[in-house]
């Protein structure tokens, strides 16, 4: 807590000048949980790629509801990455695993037994809106935020390329700080908006790629992905073939460290409320936030 502590007074400002015209109404603090109390009652995650399950169990609990883990999982529907596939099949599990951000409504929902509703809002294409204060106006009206971010953006210099995108329940906002469960984390406004703000895709490192690469691996069956173009635009095939070449040839740097395939998630923010709340009214009729 000492070191969550610490990086408030550490958090470098840089929410961005082009956010002006959102109403300034709401800055400043606004807290669901003291940090001591978010120590306390934060559920650490329950299971493999399970963030989304696990933040769902902490926005019922912020909202006075207690549900077990393996429930909330069980409604939320988390998806698992297929290790032992062949290399088509777990990209393409890769690219599913966990949950997105319906699934989290979807969840909060079922094992609430219809008393939370949620609401998504898109921060990527970039908005209009500064993200500080923005949550703040609706974390004091009772709304309880979950954010759906990219971590692969945003890595701090030095740092290994985060494996995943992540789910996390804001407990609370400072001028320029968000507070985050799962883990316990204090993030400057700036780098959270960096990764709330993220086109749908995922990293996959080239070690997890060629350790499933087999001479009978059907690659076009990525490019023929009918349900999803997006295998083709990225050409998926092509980048592999490209990590293969590049590994035959016992490149010292190879240029590839990993391929770009499509995401199910979208990057951004998850308002909870008690749907019969005034905020629960009030959710279901505001509109988009405007871009930018």
């Amino acid at each position: 807590m000492e070191a969550v502590c610490e990086q408030i007074h550490g958090a470098d400002d840089d929410g961005g000048d082009d956010e002006e015209d959102e109403e300034e109404a709401g800055a400043g603090e606004a807290m669901l949980w003291s940090i001591q109390e978010a120590l306390e009652r934060q559920t650490l995650q329950i299971g493999a790629s399970a963030c989304g399950a696990t933040a769902v169990v902490d926005v019922l609990k912020a909202l006075g509801m207690d549900v077990a883990p393996e429930e909330a999982d069980r409604c939320v529907q988390t998806r698992l990455r297929r290790n032992e596939s062949p290399l088509p099949d777990y990209l393409l599990s890769r690219s599913e695993a966990g949950a997105t951000h319906a699934q989290l409504i979807a969840g909060a929902e079922e094992a609430s037994k219809g008393k939370v509703m949620g609401r998504f809002f898109h921060l990527h294409p970039r908005r209009r809106v500064k993200l500080v204060s923005w949550l703040a106006r609706w974390i004091r009206k009772g709304s309880v935020p979950v954010a759906t971010m990219n971590m692969q953006l945003a890595v701090p210099e030095g740092e290994e390329v985060p494996d995943a995108w992540h789910h996390q329940l804001i407990f609370g906002v400072a001028p320029n700080a968000v507070f985050m469960t799962n883990p316990l984390d204090v993030v400057s406004e700036g780098e959270v908006h960096q990764r709330l703000c993220s086109e749908s895709v995922l990293l996959i490192r080239r070690e997890d790629v060629l350790q499933r690469l087999t001479p009978d691996s059907c690659l076009s069956s990525l490019s023929e992905n009918q349900s999803d173009p997006r295998w083709k635009a990225l050409d998926v095939e092509g980048q592999v073939k490209q990590m293969a070449l590049e590994a035959e040839e016992e490149q010292e740097q190879p240029r590839l460290t990993h391929i770009t395939i499509p995401a199910a998630y979208k990057s951004g923010i998850t308002l909870f409320a008690l749907r019969e709340s005034g905020v629960g009214q009030e959710l279901s009729s505001t509109p988009e936030l405007l871009l930018l």
